[in-house]
């Protein structure tokens, strides 16, 4: 996998200290922006779908990805017991403001509310899909806020409560927690093998995805309880996932036993040019003896000395202390 900075983790890593309390941030965000309700108050978790969807893309999701795989250490079990402590404060929390969320509706002009509540959705894909993107938006809960500001309508006030939304609203964190628990189980095997800026990508599409019903709700368009968010994720996980790499231990391991390797090459073959520069050396040491039928070492006279004498009529070759045989007394001419 490779390993990736979230741009929403990031953003909240530089304020938040340990892995634990980045992850507890980026799962608990959506309850505290304002996302949740305005999901519960838009009508979102109405299905079984929708719960599923909002559970694993809004609690969930590439950053809560990102963070376990990227940032978290320690074994799966201590992984494990971290999410569930993160859990029992999340749940609690989500039922108490799915529990309010009927009180909510009475105060605001629903079909004004949705459309916010669509457009705070594409906020976070955008800024799920690019930090730079996300400079420019405003955050979703100013959003929200502007939402509430104009669809405020206290004439339909009164204190409700639902059970549908308090079970959908639990059954929707329940699903984030279990989504964020797997992926801790399968960290030693997801890690290395998942490209995170892949997967985050798919998740700000689907997300995208899962804003338009709501906002194309005026225009009849969109209008289905098919999980197109879900089948776009599952799209995503499987382009971003690769089955064929070997992780990150494994890859770090094969990249020692590559170097020991390599370490071993180079000795052997820093042994084989010791042992050849030895060879040559003892070669050049050592000369070989010139075969018998070999002509003696330097230049050899063209003609021997015995037949010299023979041609001067027996007398010696001529020294340097001999006069110049080619003066004016000398009897015989040059060219001779």
């Amino acid at each position: 996998m490779s390993t990736s900075r979230h741009p929403v983790a990031l953003r909240l890593e530089q304020q938040v200290g340990s892995a634990t309390k980045l992850l507890a941030t980026v799962m608990a965000l959506p309850l505290v922006d304002g996302i949740f309700p305005a999901l519960v108050v838009a009508g979102v978790l109405g299905s079984a779908t929708g719960v599923v969807e909002t559970g694993i893309l809004i609690f969930g999701g590439s950053a809560t990805a990102a963070v376990i795989l990227a940032e978290m250490d320690g074994s799966r079990r201590e992984m494990a017991a971290s999410i569930l402590l993160i859990g029992a404060v999340i749940i609690p929390v989500a039922a108490v403001e799915a529990a309010l969320a009927p009180t909510l509706q009475g105060l605001l002009n629903l079909p004004v509310f949705e459309r916010f509540a669509g457009l705070v959705i594409l906020t976070v894909a955008a800024k799920t899909a690019s930090s730079e993107v996300g400079e420019y938006l405003p955050s979703p809960g100013v959003i929200i806020g502007l939402g509430l500001v104009a669809s405020f309508d206290p004439s339909g006030f009164a204190l409700r409560t639902s059970t549908e939304y308090v079970v959908n609203g639990t059954a929707a964190a329940s699903v984030g927690v279990g989504f964020a628990l797997s992926i801790a189980l399968l960290s030693p095997h997801l890690r290395g093998r998942v490209d995170i800026d892949r997967f985050r990508f798919g998740s700000a599409v689907a997300l995208g995805v899962l804003a338009l019903p709501i906002l194309l709700g005026p225009f009849d368009l969109m209008q289905t309880d098919a999980p197109i968010a879900l089948a776009v994720l599952a799209v995503t996980t499987l382009f971003a996932y690769d089955p064929n790499s070997d992780g990150v231990a494994s890859a770090a391991g094969d990249g020692d036993a590559h170097d020991g390797d390599e370490s071993t090459d180079e000795g052997a073959a820093g042994g084989d040019g010791d042992a050849a520069d030895a060879d040559e050396d003892a070669d050049e040491e050592a000369p070989s003896e010139p075969p018998l039928d070999a002509p003696p070492e330097g230049p050899a006279p063209i003609v021997d000395d015995d037949v010299a004498v023979l041609a001067n009529g027996g007398e010696a070759r001529e020294t340097d202390d001999d006069p110049d045989p080619f003066t004016d007394d000398d009897s015989r001419a040059p060219w001779l």
